[in-house]
């Protein structure tokens, strides 16, 4: 499955009220990637591995609202991770993969 099959496929469970969709959407992503960090400061507070399940569904719900909210702006979800990549290989290449700020 391509991301952007993901993508469309996704698009088919969004259950959210359109005209708060944006609003549901980027606050159940920060949500998720708060589920996310809870699972592994479980791990860290128990000393214990958890199942890599447990976080692998969590990363889906991220990726989910991901999805909407690429499909609110009209962005097909492979163009974004393209364009991600592109950014970090250039980062890389001019020595700037580290530090701070948006336009390394």
């Amino acid at each position: 499955m391509t991301f952007n099959d993901y993508q469309l496929r996704a698009k088919s469970t969004d259950i959210y009220p359109s005209n708060h969709a944006l609003d549901c959407h980027v606050h159940g992503l920060n949500n998720e990637a708060g589920e996310v960090a809870g699972k592994y400061a479980k791990e860290i507070r128990d000393k214990v591995e958890n199942n890599p399940q447990d976080v692998t569904k969590e990363i889906g719900d991220v990726l989910w609202f991901c999805a909407m909210i690429c499909n609110y702006y009209g962005v097909p979800m492979e163009d974004v991770m393209r364009q991600n990549i592109e950014k970090l290989e250039s980062r890389k290449q001019r020595g700037k993969i580290g530090g701070s700020g948006d336009d390394r």
